[in-house]
């Protein structure tokens, strides 16, 4: 089920709440890989919760949710094509990659 958008499409909202939409600029292929290492994250934040290796995994969901555009400043809308494109070709390691993931 697809969520309920606002009218400009900037945001989804769930249970009542917005958030922050996808950058529908994506092409599909690199949405579906950066959902993937997202939802990577969060299982990994499931696990490592109360270790020393959760703030490592925090980090990862956040630069996963900044390159699809959920997170970050100035927000998808306000960037210009080419700082759109760069953001979401920017590297975001998946937890396998645990040497090259984000610093917190």
């Amino acid at each position: 089920m697809t969520p309920e958008r606002t009218p400009d499409g900037r945001y989804i909202i769930v249970n009542g709440r917005r958030w922050r939409a996808t950058d529908p600029a994506i092409p599909e292929p690199r949405r579906a890989e950066l959902t993937k290492i997202l939802m990577a994250w969060r299982r990994e934040v499931r696990r490592t919760k109360g270790t020393a290796e959760e703030p490592a995994a925090r980090a990862g969901v956040q630069a996963a949710k900044v390159a699809l555009g959920e997170r970050g400043t100035p927000p998808w809308w306000e960037q210009t094509d080419r700082q759109r494109r760069e953001r979401w070709e920017a590297d975001v390691a998946a937890p396998e990659q645990r040497s090259a993931a984000p610093e917190s």
